[in-house]
Formats: structure tokens, C-alpha cells, sequence
């Protein structure tokens, strides 16, 4: 207990630090990563602490289209499963992710495997995961119209080139809430594209928490959660409100996310026998405007596991969070 309890103390300790980084971060420029508004159904998407958190068999796919209307705006595809299992008495999460995102002269593919150890400490379950990523760059100079035909920070033709990369993360559930903290690039690689080009991939750390309300009407939850994105320029911080109806098997609901400086976005989806779609428009409060948003759906499929474990140890999994 003195360990994890030593665990949990610098968790938060680190949270703390990395709010206090974000918060004073003033200078906004574009974010390498792209940044899902249906964040709280994508937790693998950007921490590996997340596989196998829930002791189901989780299949997501998630699209994103950018810039409704502009031609070349782009669009970014993620698809991921991951699962838990048991050792002993000890437990695991495993998980498999690709994800490409376009835009432009610019394709980003990551390829990524991740392991999770969770355990239980004071009431609740920590979780400590690590990604490797394998990531692949393109710049398509074809596309581009230079002012200066020779140019040479712009390729004249289609270059790219792949790099090792490595990703980690925190996890802490309890009950009703959750916290998860988690870092992207940890090598910051230099991928280089062909002989003369390059990108330089900057760290992103990563900030989520979520708490469940309960109301005076049973069929009725409401779900307040947070995302704060840094990668030692920008921050992005995403503040959602969930209402969620749940009866049996069934479940629908909907709300809205607010990212200050960014968009406002409205959602709505359900979940019918393990099957959970959600869709949403995310409309731009400054730059190329309301109109010419994104639209993003995810689709979720999950199934009970048995692993075989009965007992104290056992627990219900919460779906909300």
C-alpha cells in the first residue's frame, strides 16, 4: 500500500504541475495532433494508461472532417480496440490503434501497440500504460502553388519518411470520477523526408478528468468532463456536459463542449446492445467561421469479458466514464 499510495501522491503531484504548465501558456499556433470533440469516447486515442481499463472488448472508430466546404480541408480517421485480461491475480490492458490525418500537402499515419497495468489502490484503480508508435510523415509538393518555383523549403515532389516514437500515460478511476494524464512524442523524433526535408514532432501532454452526477430522476446522469491539450505552444482546453438516459439494456444522450478560443460544438448518440454511435458539428468561434465546421461520428462496440475472476476484486464497469 505505501507503494502505490507513493504512486498516487506524485500522479497528482504531476497533474498539478502540468495544469499550472498549461495555464500559463499564452502562444496559440496550430497543434500537430489532431483534437477529437467526442474526446471522453477515444481514451486510448491519446493515452495508452486507458487500454483495458473497462473489462470489456472495446472496437472504435472515430472520422473527422475539417473545414466543411474548403476544398483540400482534410479529414482524420482513428480505429483502435484494445481489451483487458488477467495474470494471476494481477491486471492488464492490451490495445492496437492506427490513425491518419490529412490536410493539404500533409498525411500523419501512427501506428501504435499499447500495454496498461492497473491495480487497485485506495478505493479505487490506477493504471500506468506505455505506447509505441510507429509514425509516417508525406508532403505532397506536387499540391503545392509557391510563390517562388525554386523554393527549397518546399519539396517539388511527394516525399515522406517514418520514425520509432513512444507514448505514456497515467490513469486514476474512482467510483464516480476519473483523472488521466498522459504525454505523446516522448522521443520528440525528427522524421526526415527524403535528403534535403524534414519535420520536427513535438512532445503533447495531455490532461482529462470526468465525474458522474447523479440525479433525483434514476434514468438521468449528468457527466461534466474536461480535456486540456499542450505541446509547449498552444493550449486547447475542451470543458463537455453530458446528460445521458438510461433504461435497461438502452441508453441516449447528448451535449455540448466549449473550447475557448476554438468552437462550440453540440452531440448527440446512443447505445443499443453494445453498440454506440454519436455524432457531432463542431462549428469554429474565430478564423474561417461557424459555418465551416467539422463533423465527426464515432462508433463504439463493446462486450462483456468473463476473465474468470470472482470475488472481492470484482467490479461493475462504468461506461459513462
Amino acid at each position: 500500500m505505501r507503494i502505490t499510495s507513493t504512486i498516487l501522491h506524485h500522479l497528482l503531484h504531476l497533474t498539478a504541475a502540468l495544469v499550472l504548465a498549461m495555464a500559463t501558456a499564452t502562444t496559440l499556433h496550430a497543434q500537430q495532433d489532431p483534437a477529437f470533440q467526442q474526446y471522453w469516447q477515444m481514451e486510448t486515442q491519446f493515452n495508452p494508461a486507458a487500454a483495458g481499463r473497462l473489462q470489456q472488448l472495446q472496437v472504435k472508430g472515430a472520422y473527422q472532417q475539417h473545414a466543411s466546404g474548403f476544398e483540400d480541408g482534410g479529414s482524420t480517421m482513428f480505429a483502435g480496440a484494445d481489451m483487458a485480461f488477467r495474470i494471476g491475480n494481477t491486471l492488464h490492458g492490451v490495445g492496437a490503434a492506427f490513425q491518419s490525418d490529412q490536410i493539404g500537402l500533409f498525411a500523419h499515419q501512427r501506428f501504435s501497440v499499447q500495454y496498461a497495468y492497473h491495480w487497485r489502490v485506495l478505493g479505487g484503480t490506477l493504471s500506468i500504460g506505455a505506447e509505441a508508435d510507429m509514425l509516417n510523415e508525406k508532403v505532397d509538393g506536387t499540391k503545392a502553388d509557391p510563390g517562388d518555383a525554386n523554393d527549397p523549403a518546399i519539396p517539388s515532389s511527394e516525399v515522406s519518411g517514418s520514425k520509432l516514437d513512444a507514448s505514456a500515460g497515467l490513469w486514476f478511476t474512482h467510483r464516480r470520477w476519473y483523472a488521466g494524464i498522459g504525454v505523446q512524442h516522448l522521443t520528440a523524433p525528427t522524421v526526415l523526408l527524403g535528403a534535403t526535408h524534414e519535420i520536427e514532432i513535438k512532445q503533447t501532454y495531455n490532461f482529462t478528468a470526468g465525474y458522474n452526477i447523479r440525479t433525483n430522476n434514476p434514468l438521468f446522469t449528468i457527466v461534466p468532463s474536461t480535456m486540456l491539450r499542450y505541446d509547449g505552444v498552444e493550449l486547447r482546453t475542451d470543458l463537455t456536459a453530458r446528460l445521458i438516459y438510461q433504461r435497461e439494456k438502452k441508453r441516449l444522450y447528448g451535449g455540448a463542449n466549449y473550447s475557448a478560443g476554438h468552437s462550440v460544438a453540440l452531440f448527440v448518440g446512443g447505445d443499443f446492445h453494445g453498440i454506440d454511435l454519436c455524432y457531432s458539428y463542431e462549428a469554429n468561434t474565430e478564423g474561417i467561421g461557424m459555418q465551416s465546421g467539422q463533423h465527426e461520428i464515432t462508433l463504439c462496440y463493446r462486450m462483456d469479458l468473463d476473465l474468470g475472476k470472482k470475488g472481492r476484486n470484482r467490479h461493475k464497469s462504468l461506461r459513462y466514464l
